[in-house]
């Protein structure tokens, strides 16, 4: 992962309570901090419990509005099991002053689980289990559909080989990506998170408790969210996995998941040079997949 690109689009703390002023009016006095710029949006925490998310690139824009849309279907299903997201309590429109969407959602406390271990991430595989039965239904069929996640995976081959030459000695990688590729093409197109990595999912007292940043939010093939298995667990959180969900998922779904583990840990380890805690993601999933 580069470092993120130039921004398109670009607010100081005037700029973003103006926004406010002119569509949530009560939340325009509480305390404003920028938090982050990420690739695709800059983050303002707003007072204790909320922060704005802003799109920062022309690319991102439809990707606030597909989290507004989507969210709205898949939030309350996740809060039903106890796990979080980042529901928009505003759906910020398109101005004069700021002529893109935008949100405010909850501030949801927690670490990423790239900073807990695989052994430790073993301890909420049946919380996840139980996220991922609640997201993957059926979306609506004009439901957002992403280029790259949730499609067959013959569709990113052109992409993979020359990385698969790249790193000849990750045979497990190509190994895991020719059975994906070879697996039954899924006949289900339900929600998906389309971006399920440790830096995606959040923890606190050792337990799962959010999934955030559903901008690649898409209806698709469950088993690019299966894929997180072999960045988050250990083999034997990868097996109480599989346990805990092996009602809703066949086979051929999980040799999917293998080869999207394979795709994601290609990239991450092709990708990630600036970013240190992604590339060890990477390593650490192409372990993994030498290990199984």
């Amino acid at each position: 992962m580069a470092d993120s690109p130039p921004a398109d689009y670009a607010l100081d703390e005037d700029g973003v309570r103006d926004l406010l002023r002119g569509t949530a009016p009560d939340l325009a006095t509480l305390t404003l901090t920028r938090c982050a710029d990420g690739w695709d949006n800059s983050i303002w925490r707003l007072g204790s419990e909320l922060a704005v998310r802003l799109p920062r690139r022309k690319l991102s824009v439809p990707l606030i509005t597909h989290e507004q849309r989507a969210l709205r279907a898949i939030g309350p299903a996740l809060e039903a099991v106890g796990i979080r997201a980042p529901v928009p309590v505003v759906a910020g429109e398109p101005s004069e002053h700021f002529p893109h969407p935008w949100s405010v959602v909850p501030w949801i406390a927690g670490t990423t689980a790239l900073g807990s271990s695989r052994a430790d991430n073993a301890r909420w595989v049946d919380r996840l289990a139980d996220a991922l039965r609640a997201l993957h239904v059926a979306g609506p069929v004009d439901a957002p559909r992403n280029p790259v996640r949730g499609r067959p995976l013959s569709t990113r081959d052109a992409a993979m080989r020359p990385r698969l030459q790249a790193l000849d000695r990750r045979t497990a990688l190509r190994g895991a990506w020719n059975a994906g590729l070879d697996a039954s093409l899924a006949s289900e197109h339900v929600w998906i998170h389309g971006d399920l990595h440790p830096g995606n999912l959040l923890v606190t007292d050792g337990a799962l408790t959010a999934l955030i940043d559903f901008g690649d939010v898409t209806v698709g093939d469950p088993a690019y969210d299966l894929a997180s298995s072999w960045m988050l667990f250990d083999a034997a959180g990868r097996e109480a996995f599989r346990r805990a969900t092996k009602e809703r998922y066949d086979e051929a779904t999980w040799t999917r998941a293998r080869g999207w583990a394979a795709y994601i840990a290609m990239i991450l380890l092709t990708q990630s040079d600036d970013r240190p805690e992604y590339l060890a993601v990477g390593a650490s999933t192409a372990d993994a997949l030498d290990e199984d």
